[in-house]
């Protein structure tokens, strides 16, 4: 048996599948992962790393720390050539790796372009790249609204608008108000009711993914600290100092982060499967029906769940279920013996809605504030790959409850390069014009 396997995706679903596979098929089955990162991002730290509550590093794993003989190719997958059964990409030179078994774990993308004028004004929270840029933005304002005289002027620097009420929207405008109000003491021509987070959600309550009951507890809680929540305030479109609602209203800001909309990428959109809202259908063992040897799981796929017979949500908790699951298959397929459907209960869902507090459902028991968000942050360590990885994040974690925030500005300027057009690039800056 010397089958090779090849994934496409370096997430959770495709890192945890990799490491699976390595403990259920023997040495003679090679095993890839194609990555355009060499890295795993563990995106519930990325409010953490806007708000300076860990550092950029941290939200992130090496790859080749997480598995021991998968071979990683850190490169853009092109296409995929079913007939050949072979994955041609683009890296170092163009190449192409031939599968006997192929997974598809790429995730999928942000989509920006799902409002009109989000692409050209609005900040995405996908990357680390992202939310360190979103990080530099914020400290940017508070430097620029400093200095800046009139007071209508600093007040439309100082307002943060975060479109999206679900788990990203909800904990990154947490974060952004937690991190705005704790920075502004020193900045002395700037007082913290100039600072304004505002969160729109075009549904009817916070958080859709949790009980209704919890989505009003994270509610109440971010509007006594100060943060505007508009429900049912659908977004029509972004200006460059502006944004629309369908209700015609406008709210003004100096930056809006954008935690809604994904596409799939685009070498997946090619391909010949069945496809639902861009996402790949599979059989309820997780294979690609009419494609033999091909499989789909995480975000990139519509996953049957055998429990409840629903469809398995886009969450980090059901990839790495998803991909325990299809280790099994894999393993089972290349013994041609049967493969199982994917059945999962979920344990239970948390938020954090910053200021030391947080919303969690878990086993049933539903908690709101600190006892919470201490559960809400021993999860997430536990589940942070890598000792190393854990142990930084508590006690950078720690570090950040007795001390002040990071204001340090972290620009990417190379000695020799323009310095202005570089800051305007990486810092986001835009002339500040007076009001229409």
């Amino acid at each position: 048996m010397s089958e090779s396997v090849v994934i496409i995706g370096g997430g959770f679903a495709g890192a945890t599948l990799a490491q699976q596979l390595e403990r259920r098929l023997p040495n003679t089955c090679p095993i890839y992962i194609l990555s355009k990162n060499n890295f795993i991002t563990y995106n519930p730290l990325l409010p953490e790393v806007v708000g300076a509550s860990v550092l950029p590093s941290h939200s992130v794993v090496p790859l080749r720390l997480m598995v021991r003989r998968t071979r990683i190719f850190t490169v853009t997958v092109k296409d995929i050539d079913l007939e050949q059964k072979c994955v041609n990409y683009a890296g170092e030179g163009s190449g192409h790796v031939n599968y006997d078994q192929l997974a598809i774990a790429c995730g999928v993308d942000a989509n920006l372009a799902i409002v009109d004028g989000m692409a050209a004004h609005g900040l995405p929270l996908k990357t680390v790249g992202d939310a360190l840029f979103l990080r530099n933005r914020i400290i940017t304002r508070l430097e620029q609204a400093d200095i800046q005289p009139v007071a209508v002027r600093r007040r439309w620097l100082l307002t943060f608008i975060v479109v999206g009420g679900g788990f990203s929207g909800v904990e990154v405008a947490g974060e952004l108000h937690d991190f705005v109000h704790s920075a502004v003491k020193y900045y002395k021509n700037v007082s913290q009711k100039e600072c304004h987070v505002v969160l729109l959600h075009a549904m009817d309550r916070l958080l859709p993914e949790l009980s209704s009951s919890l989505g009003e507890a994270a509610l109440r809680a971010m509007t006594r600290r100060g943060i505007e929540i508009r429900l049912n305030a659908t977004v029509s479109s972004v200006e460059e100092r502006l944004v629309c609602l369908a209700t015609g209203d406008q709210v003004y800001g100096g930056t809006v982060v954008c935690t809604i909309g994904t596409a799939p990428y685009a070498f997946t959109r090619d391909l010949p499967f069945r496809k639902e809202s861009g996402r790949i259908v599979t059989a309820p063992d997780m294979s690609v029906s009419g494609y033999p040897g091909v499989w789909a799981l995480g975000d990139c796929a519509l996953v049957p769940n055998a429990i409840g017979n629903s469809l398995s949500p886009q969450t980090a908790q059901f990839a790495v279920r998803q991909a325990g699951r299809l280790a099994r298959n894999i393993a089972a397929s290349i013994r041609d013996q049967a493969t199982a459907p994917f059945s999962y209960r979920p344990l239970g869902q948390l938020a954090s809605i910053g200021h030391n507090k947080a919303v969690a459902e878990v086993f049933g028991v539903r908690l709101v504030g600190f006892l919470a968000w201490l559960l809400w942050r021993g999860v997430y360590v536990l589940k942070i790959p890598t000792l190393a990885r854990k142990a930084r994040v508590f006690l950078e974690w720690n570090w950040a409850m007795f001390f002040p925030p990071d204001i340090a500005h972290l620009g990417f300027g190379r000695t020799g390069e323009d310095a202005e057009s570089d800051a305007n690039q990486l810092n986001g800056t835009e002339k500040v014009k007076s009001e229409k």
